[in-house]
């Protein structure tokens, strides 16, 4: 079951409400929070802290339902933003629409461990067996074709939200080279201290939410998305539940 987010600059978190099956909704008040710890401020609560665009619209999309199991491993990360207790806010330019669904995925790992890269763009984010693909250890990617060039207005990505974790040098870029050697534009990079070689990242590493994590794609254009990580903090694979990129058609 999943709950529709409508994201706005306007309030700290809007209204989650059940798909229309006339179910109650739940509401701000219902949200899940930390036990006894006050909410933060927006900017700090979003794992990729975007500042959205001034006159936009809200950002809609759906929520996975949240899904805790097994035992979390202590996050050492450095400068770590610590797990939302609510989704981030952000207005996209009116226009604005999801070009992802259902897009070709390819991946550095062309046989991946667990699942099928399809899962990427599937529009499904629930946690658990059966929703994520796994990749092998090291530097690894998945790049989806969005089939023309578009000017981008946010990604939002799932990696793994069924345990706490952080997932390192978390990359994302934009171009219409499908090899990305030219044209290539990076509108996110948490990779603090160069491990992945692509140079140093000035973004804050996150902890996996059911929330995930949106990226601010700042107007970049370009066809094809690819998304980097380098293992995370509970084992050493990669993993992607959902990939959602949001813009406008050329």
């Amino acid at each position: 079951m999943k709950y529709k987010l409508t994201i706005t600059a306007l309030c700290a978190f809007s209204a989650l409400a059940l798909s229309n099956c006339g179910k109650k909704t739940e509401t701000a008040a219902d949200a899940p929070t930390a036990t006894g710890t006050p909410a933060p401020a927006p900017a700090a609560d979003a794992p990729a802290g975007p500042a959205g665009t001034p006159g936009g619209v809200p950002l809609a999309t759906d929520l996975p339902p949240e899904l805790i199991e097994g035992t979390p491993r202590p996050i050492n990360v450095p400068n770590l933003v610590q797990a939302p207790t609510k989704a981030p806010e952000f207005l996209v330019p009116e226009g604005t629409v999801l070009l992802s669904k259902g897009k070709k995925v390819t991946s550095s790992d062309d046989a991946p461990i667990i699942g099928d890269l399809t899962l990427v763009t599937d529009g499904d984010k629930e946690a658990g067996e059966g929703y994520f693909v796994e990749l092998l250890e090291g530097l690894q990617w998945v790049q989806i074709d969005l089939e023309k060039s578009a000017e981008l207005a946010a990604v939002w990505a799932w990696h793994f939200h069924s345990q706490k974790r952080a997932y390192h040098d978390v990359i994302i870029q934009v171009s219409d080279d499908p090899e990305f050697k030219t044209g290539v534009t990076t509108i996110y990079n948490n990779d603090y201290d160069d491990s992945a070689k692509m140079g140093k990242g000035s973004d804050r590493p996150y902890v996996e939410t059911r929330f995930g994590l949106l990226a601010d794609a700042k107007g970049a254009k370009g066809r094809y998305v690819r998304l980097y990580s380098k293992g995370n903090t509970s084992n050493e694979m990669n993993h992607y539940i959902e990939v959602e990129v949001f813009g406008k058609p050329s």
